[in-house]
């Protein structure tokens, strides 16, 4: 989830906690509650099937649990169950040269394998423009997946999570076709189904150097028999015209991604749409989105922003809006370290240091959030738990 780092914030005010699920499909209505419900309600959503079985407010495992392990791994995916995820995001997808769908953060692989040091592929470095930025490194896109086959994963964050490094070069890098055959596996050896949320990375951009990846996406899921609307299998993507895509190719619920309110969504860069966040999260907007999506992945200061001093100020009326759409909205990226909490959270200065990510999460939730991406799944369920018993 999320490309732009400084988007993953959080916050929120209030006291409205939403005991039901929302009713996914354009137009639909947020099956909310007032009131509170015990912590077994949440977990196992009223009985509920499909997505709206799933518990609110939904704990989604960032790439996992990436807090604990190398994110995009199967240490990571299978940790986030075992600490109590609703889903795991498994993956983030992007394309290798002989077109395979794998799960990393981002093309550019520097930062989260060891590719640095195997010397037969130093001559894969490059500098490429990604979405308009200047990136420096190797990219899935020049190596075959046998190639991958024979990197590590690494920590992404070490100066915040040291104790990752631990596990450097334990996991492999998964194809998607893996993700969902653990799935199938981890549902059986679990005894109740298991959710995964991937995201389609930088879509324009493969699509320009034909590795299309929604049509990629979309055979597998067929192959698999999971591309209905009741699938445990939940499509995200920060380009519109790309979920718009997936929703002509598959049923899956679908799923908006939405940066700063500042910012522009890739795909109307390159087609010279001038709308920005701030105009996807109108109420036309929203209502536009709910045509074609069941609902919007916000970075966590569309709900409530932050000040200068980096403290939570006054929610914006995002949930509000997004539910009267019909949309779900799982915001993210909630982290226990200090530096990625808003001020008033924060405990000390060390960058691998946990914050009051309780008091946090319980802020968030009573916004009225259905569900958040968490690096820290255990973290969340436990507030969660609180929360609901309040």
């Amino acid at each position: 989830m999320g490309t732009q780092e400084s988007d993953e914030q959080a916050g929120g005010t209030g006291r409205r906690a939403l005991l039901g699920a929302a009713v996914l499909g354009a137009g639909g209505a947020v099956l909310g509650l007032s009131g509170t419900a015990s912590a077994a309600d949440a977990r196992h959503g009223g009985g509920r099937g499909g997505v709206k079985g799933l518990p609110v407010p939904t704990v989604i495992g960032h790439r996992g649990a990436s807090g604990y392990r190398p994110e995009h791994t199967f240490g990571a995916y299978e940790l986030a169950l075992d600490l109590g995820a609703d889903i795991v995001e498994a993956g983030d997808l992007v394309p290798t040269r002989d077109g395979h769908l794998v799960c990393r953060h981002e093309p550019e692989i520097g930062g989260t394998t060891d590719v640095a040091d195997h010397p037969e592929f130093a001559d894969r470095k490059r500098t490429k423009l990604l979405d308009g930025v200047s990136t420096t490194g190797w990219f899935t896109e020049d190596f075959t997946l046998a190639e991958l086959k024979t990197l590590r994963a690494s920590e992404r964050i070490p100066a915040n999570r040291p104790h990752n490094t631990l596990y450097d070069g334990r996991w492999e890098i998964p194809t998607f076709e893996e993700v969902l055959r653990w799935q199938d596996e981890q549902t059986r050896r679990r005894g109740k189904q298991v959710w995964i949320y991937p995201e389609l990375k930088h879509p324009t951009y493969f699509r320009k150097l034909g590795l299309g990846t929604e049509e990629r996406l979309a055979r597998l899921l067929r192959r698999h028999g999971k591309d209905g609307k009741n699938s445990p299998v939940i499509i995200q993507s920060f380009e519109p015209t790309s979920i718009q895509r997936m929703n002509r190719l598959v049923g899956n619920p679908l799923a908006v991604l939405l940066s700063g309110a500042n910012s522009r969504p890739w795909d109307f860069v390159e087609t010279g749409d001038p709308r920005t966040t701030a105009d996807l999260v109108t109420p036309k907007g929203l209502k536009e989105i709910a045509s074609y999506a069941q609902g919007i992945g916000p970075t966590l200061d569309l709900i409530i922003p932050r000040d200068s001093a980096g403290r939570l100020t006054e929610p914006t009326t995002l949930v509000r809006d997004a539910h009267r759409a019909g949309l779900i909205l799982h915001p993210y990226t909630l982290r226990n370290e200090n530096p990625f909490l808003p001020a008033e959270f924060r405990r000390g200065t060390d960058p691998d240091a946990y914050g009051d990510v309780f008091a946090a999460l319980r802020t968030y939730f009573a916004t009225g959030i259905d569900g958040v991406f968490t690096d820290h799944p255990d973290t969340a369920v436990l507030a969660r738990e609180d929360f609901v018993n309040s």
